[in-house]
């Protein structure tokens, strides 16, 4: 089914259709629209679902965790401070190896206070342990999110959709959505196997001692690894129930056979992706999709990197005192294998727009020499001395 659709309602629709049995949530601009309509599909008696709003971000995580280890199918959602003020429950949930699945309205982190795009909440999670998936564009949000069901529950471990704040969240465009039938098919009926029951009595999250914990990290990193295979897999069967996939891990777009390459996450790609058509005079570049950010796809980005002599690393997040997250990821995944010249940049921060010239000037950054960290469009005139 076709339908206009701001990218909000197209996430609720997509939720619901994945029959959640409980939805916990506390709203926090840009997600606020997502759960406001999963409300009122519960409330519209459209979604069979016990919706609980609660006092904090913190409430809904745990009320989402309790619900998936009592044997319900759970979903949240949250966006920058909120995604932060859960963090001590999302570490549970994955730590624990709970098959939630949450939805994170990409935004900057305070302070200063900004409510625009960019990935700094997510990255500020990405050891949290749980899988990290992000969205390219609102159609790409839509299949994710039911493949996140899938993933999350075949493998026991949680699901995080990164989907960027206002530039999909409240977009309006032409989406199509699964049919209910297809996504039953393609989705089995909740099960965790080390769920609550009261009669067959078990504790989850007790205290493990120094002689077992390595042992619990261990087997926790090795189900991540085991998703490297699982993402993919689950992305082609939907491919082929559905007609739509998502990229897989990577996903290579632009001219392939470019020796240089843009790696980027998220809604950026589709504005290179216009830029290359709007400027066909400038020189022509590799652009790399980089879905899967955690667990990190070293084997899939080295072949999608293969023959490039130059990696520009365009990302909506950084380290401070340190420099690109994903660069220094993506250096160490490459180093030792033929690993072009990379440069770092940190765009589009606190929502700052990133417009179609970005492309060009890239490629003529690139042609100046230098390597190392960068941040774009940066104005130095109006540094502010002595913060703000």
């Amino acid at each position: 089914m076709r339908l206009a659709l701001e990218g909000s309602q197209a996430l609720a629709r997509a939720v619901a259709l994945c029959r959640p049995q409980v939805v916990a949530a506390y709203p926090i601009t840009p997600q606020t629209h997502i759960v406001e309509n999963i409300a009122k599909l519960v409330a519209d008696g459209r979604l069979d679902c016990d919706f609980v709003s609660v006092e904090s971000e913190h409430s809904a995580a745990s009320v989402a965790l309790g619900a998936a280890c009592a044997g319900s199918r759970a979903y949240t959602a949250s966006s920058s401070q909120g995604i932060l003020l859960m963090s001590e429950v999302l570490f549970d949930i994955s730590g624990l190896r709970v098959p939630v699945v949450m939805t994170c309205a990409n935004r900057a982190v305070s302070g200063p206070l900004s409510i625009w795009n960019d990935h700094q909440d997510a990255m500020a999670l990405r050891d949290s342990g749980w899988i990290q998936l992000y969205c390219a564009d609102n159609q790409e949000a839509i299949d994710t999110t039911v493949q996140a069901f899938r993933i999350a529950e075949s493998l026991e471990l949680p699901v995080m959709v990164c989907v960027d704040g206002f530039a999909l969240t409240h977009t309006l465009e032409g989406l199509t959505l699964p049919s209910q039938e297809q996504v039953d098919a393609f989705l089995p009926a909740y099960a965790f196997s080390r769920g609550l029951d009261s009669s067959q009595p078990i504790s989850i999250g007790t205290l493990v001692s120094p002689d077992h914990f390595t042992e619990v990290r261990a087997s926790h990193h090795n189900a991540l690894l085991e998703a490297l295979v699982e993402i993919p897999a689950v992305d082609a069967l939907w491919q082929q129930m559905s007609g739509r996939g998502c990229g897989g891990l990577v996903e290579v777009r632009g001219d392939p056979e470019a020796r240089v390459g843009i790696l980027t996450l998220g809604s950026v790609l589709g504005t290179l992706e216009d830029a290359m058509d709007e400027y066909p005079d400038a020189p022509r570049a590799r652009l790399i999709k980089l879905r899967a950010f955690r667990p990190f796809p070293v084997e899939a980005l080295r072949q999608a990197c293969a023959g490039l002599e130059a990696l520009i690393v365009f990302e909506r997040a950084f380290s401070p005192g340190g420099g690109g997250i994903v660069a220094a990821e993506v250096q160490a995944a490459l180093y030792g294998h033929a690993m072009p010249r990379v440069l770092s940049y940190a765009a589009g921060l606190g929502g700052r727009d990133i417009g179609l010239d970005a492309y060009p000037r890239l490629m003529q950054a690139l042609e100046a020499g230098g390597e190392g960290f960068r941040f774009f469009d940066l104005k130095p005139d109006a540094l502010p001395e002595g913060g703000f």
